[in-house]
């Protein structure tokens, strides 16, 4: 989970994924499987023509086969194959098994930036700002140095075990066994509102683009609109994304009245599916609270819904991004059902109503800020916030890199296929 933060790659599904009867299973024997797969990215794949000549029956899975003729240039991680159950857990309870926190690599520091609550984590009394030390008596330095950090805290499997030691941001040493179990993720974790200068500024912290989404979403906006708020500060910093009904609904709460039936996203597919092109449009019904403006808190975990969200709102309205350069995924995937897997081939790309998008580089952010790992969410002071509230109350950075080209110096632990990459998270 150190490689580099290309494999942070978020996922992006359609709203509405079609059938795809033309590409039956013969069998769910490994040579079945990986049959399948083929036939369905020379036809799905939006990169099908670059796919080599690989025998399915030289590989030993369906993963194997995929990893092998993917079109690296561009998706070194967004097509993937993953369990049908894990896959529905995330997606339908916010749900992954794990314990219960996420990670950045800084330098040869592995550091806690988000603990769930309810999980392994928290009850071993982890928080943000931590410092893991050791992994089952090896240090983090020697798992960096070997290339192991990436398998350090074992497969996502129920009853899997690690022991840490970690330090606490006020120097205090601990040392914890964890036993991964199912966990929660909350899609709003955070919902307040900040005086400054006169203006009332609101804030979410949203993690994931999943089904239980729409209604914490509801209940934020209809609190934030009750407050009476002048700006609204999303914070989308760790979130990698996931749904795009999901993107589509958070964006018609914040577009409000003057996005309503606008197009929110052109669906771009290969020359063998032009037939599946379509328009996708805000929602006629959503009601928000009348924002003139968005200011968007990102880092480069900030990945596919999440970058969807800005590049749809920017023919509208004026969206102002916080902290880090984005992660880069305009393209998005259908969820295939063969066997007891789900395969995810990137199938299509995503067009605002101007026609932009193909940011595989990411969205530069206008105000450059650290993700203060030292400071909790939500605290004022926490320097993305902090820069954030201080553009909503002046409507100017207060510093700015040039060219906006600078990426923060952090290495975010990746999860390197499936849904686990949303997540972002151990």
């Amino acid at each position: 989970m150190a490689r580099t933060v290309a494999c942070v790659a978020a996922l992006l599904f359609t709203f509405a994924p079609p059938a795809f009867a033309q590409w039956p299973i013969t069998s769910c024997t490994a040579l079945g499987k990986n049959l399948f797969v083929r036939d369905a990215l020379s036809d799905i794949y939006f990169w099908y023509t670059e796919l080599p000549a690989a025998n399915p029956a030289s590989f030993d899975s369906p993963e194997a086969y995929l990893d092998a003729v993917r079109y690296r240039p561009l998706d070194t991680t967004f097509s993937y194959i993953t369990s049908r159950a894990a896959n529905d857990a995330f997606f339908d309870d916010s749900a992954y098994v794990g314990f219960g926190f996420s990670t950045e690599l800084a330098g040869r520091e592995l550091r806690i930036l988000q603990v769930f609550p309810d999980s392994p984590a928290s009850d071993a009394g982890l928080h943000r700002g931590a410092r893991i030390i050791s992994v089952d008596g090896r240090s983090v330095d020697e798992l960096i140095g070997d290339g192991s950090l990436d398998s350090a805290f074992g497969a996502a499997q129920e009853g899997v075990e690690s022991a840490i030691e970690f330090v606490l941001r006020n120097g205090e040493r601990h040392s914890a066994r964890l036993a991964k179990r199912p966990v929660t993720i909350p899609t709003v974790s955070l919902t307040r509102v900040y005086e400054a200068d006169g203006r009332r500024v609101g804030y979410i912290f949203f993690r994931n683009f999943v089904r239980p989404s729409n209604d914490a979403l509801d209940a934020a906006f209809a609190q934030l609109t009750e407050s009476g708020i002048d700006d609204l500060v999303l914070d989308m910093r760790y979130n990698g994304g996931g749904l795009v009904n999901v993107a589509r609904h958070l964006a018609s709460l914040i577009g409000g009245v003057r996005t309503r039936g606008q197009v929110f996203a052109q669906y771009v597919h290969n020359d063998r599916n032009i037939r599946r092109n379509q328009v996708l449009r805000f929602e006629e019904t959503a009601s928000g609270p009348g924002l003139e403006r968005l200011i968007v808190i990102t880092t480069r975990a900030s990945a596919s819904a999440s970058e969807l969200v800005i590049n749809a709102l920017r023919p509208f309205i004026p969206v102002v991004i916080v902290g880090d350069r984005t992660y880069g995924k305009p393209v998005g995937q259908y969820q295939i059902d063969f066997c007891d897997k789900m395969l995810a081939p990137v199938a299509f790309t995503l067009r605002n109503a101007n026609g932009e998008g193909d940011y595989f580089d990411g969205l530069a952010p206008d105000c450059v800020a650290a993700d203060d790992a030292e400071r909790e969410l939500g605290d004022a002071a926490e320097a993305s916030l902090h820069e954030a509230i201080a553009f909503a109350a002046t409507g100017t950075c207060t510093a700015r890199a040039p060219g906006l080209q600078r990426r923060v110096d952090v290495r975010r632990a990746p999860r390197a296929t499936g849904w686990q990459s949303i997540v972002n998270a151990y």
